[in-house]
């Protein structure tokens, strides 16, 4: 199975537009988690660290990186709390600019799940020209690649059950932004890139508790498709006009955290609690095509973290620390394997990266495991910053050689010096 032949189009024309070097979004270019750069597989406070930054706040949101700048978001506590958008030039971690966005809104209360993750859990994006961030109930925002406000949109200030908090990372399709809106409204909105007005907004009761990020797949010869997975179902939806194209069963009940994988002409979507699993469906098709279109469904799942699909196999570790490798041909275990060295409580939220010929994932508070595609599992390396045991909750962004990891304390540039 060869991604790289197939990948969509989209993801053509945004690593066109914001160059090669880039990391312009949740998991990279389309989402696919994987770079061709090398990077140190080992690395330390004295070994392979080429430059560390303090953060004024806390948050689960993964870097970007466009053009010389490395871009975060972070949840500033205090008397006057607030969020803040930061840019830092990449090659050397000074900072660029940081614009301030002011919490005048009732947020949710700081308990349950939101101990876990923070208020600032939503990955930017950017097309080259621009930065979109997504604050939750503090809306989006377009911000110049200066530092300058373009524009904001309020998506809503409501809650879900569970009052979990917002997750979901924004994407961009032609001339808008997309935005998966389900805890503050139960709604998937499109706003015009260059403005910020809605171009359209399709709200569905069922999108509660969906904290996944929506892919953009396009087909040769066929329409685009903008597919995502909520309780119970899996959608496909028209990105220009957010009218639902088909739909299918899917074993996932609950909640639904990770976002869904893309492969060719197969989407991949996991998560789920209590009940969870893993299903495999052929794009295209029409209405519920849950018998003709849907592959396999298996009980094998990933709570938080969304696989990476590499070579007709998928790899995560799941929040309990369990190293999985299943089959994408019809979802079955390769293996299944015990992760030694990890603190206790939920080990791992974010998602695996391949990098050059390793799997790369970020643990919390137990460092970053590199470890090879194979048929079981090997750690090459566990490498921890000694003097910071906040939790590591975002995947990494990889640019030119160069590895960026962020906590909730700083941001890590880690390459070979």
């Amino acid at each position: 199975m060869q991604i790289c032949s197939l990948l969509t189009v989209v993801t053509w024309v945004l690593t066109a537009s914001v160059g090669n070097a880039a990391w312009p979004e949740f998991l990279g270019p389309g989402g696919q988690a994987r770079s061709s750069d090398t990077v140190p597989t080992t690395w330390s406070e004295t070994e392979n660290l080429l430059w560390k930054v303090g953060l004024p706040g806390s948050g689960s949101s993964s870097p970007i990186v466009v053009g010389d700048q490395v871009i975060v978001t972070c949840y500033v506590s205090g008397s006057e709390a607030k969020r803040q958008v930061i840019s830092f030039d990449k090659t050397n971690g000074q900072q660029n600019w940081a614009v301030d966005f002011s919490i005048d809104y009732r947020e949710d209360r700081y308990q349950g799940y939101i101990t876990e993750h923070g208020y600032a859990s939503n990955t930017p994006v950017t097309d080259g020209e621009n930065v979109y961030v997504f604050l939750g109930k503090g809306g989006v925002h377009s911000i110049s690649l200066d530092g300058k406000k373009n524009w904001s949109f309020d998506v809503g200030k409501g809650s879900s059950n569970r009052q979990w908090g917002s997750a979901s990372s924004l994407v961009l399709f032609e001339n808008s932004v997309i935005v998966n809106a389900a805890e503050e409204s139960r709604a998937i909105i499109a706003l015009d890139k260059a403005t910020g007005k809605q171009i359209w907004r399709q709200d569905a009761d069922m999108l509660e508790l969906t904290y996944g990020t929506p892919r953009i797949v396009t087909l040769p010869n066929s329409e685009p498709e903008l597919v995502i997975s909520v309780p119970g179902e899996i959608w496909s939806m028209n990105p220009r006009t957010g009218k639902l194209r088909w739909y299918c069963e899917s074993p996932m009940t609950g909640n639904v955290t990770p976002s869904v994988i893309v492969d060719g002409d197969t989407v991949y979507s996991f998560g789920g609690y209590r009940a969870s699993g893993s299903i495999a469906v052929k794009l295209g098709g029409k209405d519920d095509v849950t018998d003709s279109h849907v592959q396999w469904t298996n009980r094998s799942s990933s709570y938080v973290a969304t696989p990476l699909l590499q070579e007709g196999r998928l790899y995560w570790i799941d929040d309990r620390g369990i190293a999985y490798c299943t089959s994408a041909k019809d979802g079955e275990v390769i293996y299944k394997s015990r992760v030694d060295n990890l603190e206790s409580g939920r080990p791992v939220y974010a998602s695996p990266v391949l990098i050059g010929k390793n799997i790369y994932v970020v643990t919390r508070r137990s460092g970053t495991i590199v470890y090879a595609p194979s048929d079981e599992f090997k750690p090459v390396s566990q490498n921890k910053f000694a003097g910071d045991d906040t939790d590591f909750n975002a995947s990494p962004a990889v640019s030119e050689g160069k590895l960026y990891l962020r906590s909730n304390q700083s941001l890590y540039c880690v390459g070979t010096p």
